[in-house]
């Protein structure tokens, strides 16, 4: 049945006012909320590196349309204007429902409780208001020479019109697509990517003290040993639901000046460390019996186990005074052989310098993540070698201040520089490095209530994506390792489990 005239400029006021209401309503929300709305664009993966400058173009531009709604001589190029925004809408929505690694928190208004599915249906039943809308009022109403001009119509058919600006739309928003993706692998600007929850909170266990750290995670269980008993090891299965406390007995000589006592457990053995004298003892978990290895000659403040005899550690070079990467062979005469060149001095080069030591089993690599800076080095397999990985903060040294005691000499920090990498862990192809850095568009009080990680892949020496660790009854995971798909975390009283889920970390 044709419609009358009438009943089509009805419908095409019907349409306008719909769409009066819902970019007033849109644009307001986002202006009330703005942080918010900026926020959300920047954790975007297809919007994120252009949040700064959109989060105000698209509330203006909503508002301006409602503005050209309101006077009839306009209203063609309103609804022709709405009609590529909501494909703008729709397209990014697509995007990221088909083509994005993950899908991002919604934002903004009165679609704010729906669903990305729910969105897409929505976005599409406006656009073909909005394409009914162009089509009635070409019919029904003269376009003025004003609008002839302003839109180049001239004779030019309506479908024609409609076809081009839909496809302009498509095409600019998969084009912020792809360069937003490709602004945030360069590394122009420290925007990080969150995925939907790559990471869930299993489970947590009391441990009563602030003094436990990670040891060593193995065939099930976790160990963790004590700073103020450094010959103590509480053992608790991966379910947290059976812990015990084991003894460590030393054999020989013991009567060292212990200052830096460190466990690290690398089943069948274990190996109890003091780099200050240095001294190394090494025992199996089977009866935690160690004895002492001799041919340990050079001092260590960094330690971790690759082999039964063979360690990665971290020395000094007294000669240049700068913090050194080897490793220590006790089966060896010459024991302890360097990684020439891995550490960079900046400042001083052993402050400036200062990090975390790691070593890869599954890639049989060491890595050492910098505090300081944004980057890591990782050796080669050989342990000869090595490449660096920028990491993706932008301040490539933090300045540092230092003070000098007049007793004694000793050097220290004049005050406390913010650390880049506050601490990290690795497993399979991946370096996780935990942060307290807020990048663009992230909202500071997250920082309350979560740690911020970092996902790296060592193999193609690119970033990943971000998470967030979030804290456990109201503590903050302060040290971690990832076991298989378990990332295990240690606060001031807690151990919590969370499980890694393998729709975003491949660990086989």
């Amino acid at each position: 049945m044709k419609l009358t005239v009438r009943i089509q400029k009805v419908i095409l006021e019907l349409i306008c006012l719909l769409y009066i209401l819902l970019f007033v309503y849109a644009a307001v929300s986002k202006l009330m909320d703005f942080e918010n709305f900026q926020v959300q664009l920047g954790q975007s993966p297809l919007l994120s590196a252009f949040a700064g400058w959109l989060s105000w173009v698209v509330p203006i531009v909503e508002l301006i349309i409602v503005l050209l709604l309101v006077f009839p001589k306009f209203r063609l190029a309103a609804l022709l204007a709405a009609f590529s925004l909501m494909i703008m809408f729709t397209t990014y929505i697509v995007i990221i429902l088909n083509f994005s690694s993950f899908v991002p928190c919604s934002c903004g208004g009165i679609l704010e409780k729906m669903g990305w599915t729910e969105h897409l249906f929505f976005n599409i039943a406006f656009t073909v208001m909005a394409l009914v809308g162009v089509v009635l009022h070409h019919r029904n109403f003269e376009i003025s020479p004003a609008q002839t001009y302003i839109l180049n119509i001239g004779n030019a058919s309506i479908t024609k019109l409609l076809l081009v600006t839909g496809g302009i739309s498509v095409v600019f928003i998969i084009s912020l697509y792809l360069l937003s993706e490709n602004e945030i692998h360069r590394n122009n600007s420290f925007i990080r990517s969150y995925p939907h929850h790559p990471v869930a909170m299993i489970k947590g266990y009391n441990i009563k003290y602030n003094s436990y750290y990670i040891a060593g995670v193995a065939n099930g269980r976790i160990y963790l040993g004590n700073t103020t008993a450094p010959r103590q090891i509480l053992a608790i299965d991966t379910l947290l639901t059976d812990a015990k406390t084991l003894r460590i007995k030393v054999e020989g000589k013991q009567d060292y000046p212990f200052k830096s006592v460190q466990v690290r457990v690398k089943p069948p053995y274990f190996y109890l460390v003091d780099g200050t004298i240095p001294v190394i003892y090494r025992g199996k978990i089977s009866d935690w019996s160690a004895n002492r290895l001799t041919n340990i000659k050079k001092y260590f403040s960094a330690f971790e186990p690759i082999d039964s005899t063979l360690f990665a550690i971290r020395s000094i070079d007294t000669a240049e005074s700068l913090n050194i990467l080897g490793t220590l062979n006790t089966a060896k005469p010459n024991a302890f052989k360097q990684v020439s060149g891995m550490l960079e001095k900046r400042i001083d080069g052993i402050f400036d310098t200062d990090g975390k030591l790691l070593y890869n089993y599954q890639l049989k690599k060491m890595i050492y993540v910098y505090y300081y800076r944004n980057q890591a080095v990782i050796s080669n397999s050989d342990l000869k070698t090595f490449q660096k990985l920028k990491t993706i903060d932008t301040v490539s040294q933090v300045p540092i201040q230092f003070a000098y005691l007049h007793t004694t000499g000793e050097k220290k920090f004049a005050k406390q520089p913010p650390m880049i990498q506050q601490g990290a862990a690795t497993y399979g192809k991946y370096l996780f490095s935990m942060s307290n850095r807020l990048g663009k568009f992230e909202a500071e009080s997250m920082l309350k209530d979560a740690s911020i990680v970092d996902v790296y892949d060592l193999q193609k020496s690119t970033y990943e994506f971000s998470f967030y660790l979030y804290n456990y009854k109201n503590e903050k995971v302060e040290n971690f390792q990832i076991y298989k798909n378990l990332l295990i975390g240690i606060t001031k009283h807690f151990i919590v489990i969370y499980r890694l889920k393998s729709s975003h970390f491949n660990l086989h």
